[in-house]
């Protein structure tokens, strides 16, 4: 095959004849020229990590733990320092290259989680639930070998080899050194790299957007609904303490209105039918419950993962509420809040707010509620199950701007919005096409020889030492 230029979208696209995930090391058809070695042939040092207890104060060496392996990368956030002697610092010092992998955790999920270290930290070293793997890279490129690690064949092949001991899961050098690895060409490794690299970047940089419009859309809660949408210049104080006053400022604007909740819309509560009745279930009624709410991504929730029938409404307390009615939790994700999108019903979990569109907009209401969650919480101190109790909602003071501002604050705050959901969205399909192409590319379903792909440095960087 002749060598040619190819996009990320021309190898998803050819990725649509790949295996089935039920493929494992052992029995999968590799390409001619591909090996399947033990682990152990490609690795010129494995080690385990420091057992000395570690601070905050910034007291010794820079110390990377299980929190610091996330999706694959190495991340500096809540970083730690350990006090060790010169021996021990440059046994354990960590070098770009270096493959960082998750030997024990509670949740199996997170056992054989790895990361590269490319030289985030300077003098840093690692703790004693971590293992670090040094690859001979004559043999593999160390994101390759972190890429096969992480992927569900990889996953798989460590499957059996996790012991489990007082609750937790553990894998040991001696385990990890019999791991079956597929093994092409030092050519092809950079490749299948390369390209998993660049999706990562990819990944990287829509996070970036999502973490920077969630940080904008914050602000302009915080600022709306302290100070207005216009430049106001005359105020009222509010007390802050009180817990139903819904806001977190020392005052508002004084052209607001602050009125009870019970004045502004009609506040009700909703049930569960009897889950020992199976025709009261499963029917054409969307029925809202906890984790609805809290796995929703945007502000309109328009389907529910139970439903009811008509004959669970009538014989229930639950009640069918009307689309544009406003959702909040009041137990366990107190605060969280969505707009219905039709007619539902929900459980007695949440409490609903039919608005007075005359006064309120639901929308202005629900980033209302976001802004104010810590007064919201405070009402569910000493309920024996971090609950608001549904009385409290009727009294609650509520700042009323007019319905024009208060639809200017809600326009700006969802043009926000939207890029955070878009950007959702979009990180979403690039895990997705991330997913796929590592299984096609590790499996050689999807061949990268003979094709001219761009080498991103974070892989070039490892060539043979």
């Amino acid at each position: 095959m002749s060598e040619q230029e190819i996009t990320l979208d021309q190898f998803a696209g050819d990725s649509s004849d790949s295996k089935s995930e039920e493929s494992t090391v052992s029995y999968v058809d590799y390409p001619d020229g591909w090996k399947v070695v033990n682990f152990h042939t490609l690795v010129s040092d494995f080690r385990y990590g420091t057992d000395t207890k570690s601070n905050t104060e910034n007291n010794g060496y820079p110390t990377l733990r299980i929190p610091n392996i996330v999706g694959g990368k190495i991340t500096t956030e809540d970083l730690k320092y350990t006090p060790v002697d010169d021996k021990e610092f440059e046994r354990l010092k960590l070098a770009e290259g270096d493959i960082l992998l998750i030997r024990t955790n509670g949740n199996p999920d997170y056992v054989g989680q790895s990361a590269v270290f490319s030289g985030e930290l300077e003098d840093s070293i690692f703790a004693s639930y971590l293992i670090r793997i040094r690859v001979d890279r004559d043999e593999v490129n160390p994101v390759f070998a972190k890429e096969f690690l992480n992927s569900h064949s990889g996953r798989k092949e460590m499957a059996g080899w996790i012991s489990t001991s007082a609750g937790n899961h553990n894998l040991g050098i001696s385990s990890i050194e019999n791991f079956s690895t597929p093994l092409p060409s030092l050519d092809e490794q950079r490749k299948i790299a390369g390209i998993l690299q660049t999706v990562d970047q990819a990944l990287e940089t829509t996070e970036d957007v999502v973490s920077q419009a969630t940080r904008v859309k914050k602000g302009l809660i915080q600022e709306f609904y302290s100070e207005g949408y216009y430049d106001h210049t005359e105020w009222q104080e509010v007390d802050k303490q009180d817990a139903y006053v819904m806001t977190r400022a020392n005052r508002v604007p004084a052209e607001w209105e602050v009125r009870q909740s019970d004045e502004i819309a009609d506040i009700k509560t909703g049930h569960t039918p009897s889950t020992s009745v199976d025709e009261y279930w499963d029917g054409d009624i969307s029925w809202v419950d906890i984790h609805d709410l809290t796995q929703l991504e945007k502000t309109v929730i328009e389907t529910t993962d139970d439903t009811i029938t008509e004959e669970g409404l009538e014989n229930s307390g639950a009640k069918l509420l009307p689309e544009g009615t406003l959702v909040l939790c009041r137990t366990g994700a107190i605060g969280e809040t969505a707009i219905l999108g039709k007619e539902m019903a929900t459980d007695q979990d949440q409490v609903t707010f039919e608005c007075d569109e005359s006064v309120v907009l639901p929308r202005y209401l629900m980033y209302l509620f976001k802004f104010a969650t810590p007064q919201l919480e405070r009402l569910s101190a000493g309920s024996t199950h971090d609950k608001i109790q549904l009385h409290f909602f009727s009294d609650l003071e509520i700042p009323l701007p007019s319905l024009d501002e208060q639809q200017k604050m809600v326009d700006a705050i969802e043009s926000v919005d939207d890029v955070v959901i878009a950007n959702k969205e979009q990180l979403d399909g690039l895990k997705r096409l991330k997913k796929g192409l590592r299984q096609d590319l590790l499996s050689g379903d999807v061949r990268t020889a003979g094709k001219e792909i761009d080498i991103p440095d974070e892989v070039k960087n490892y060539e043979p030492e």
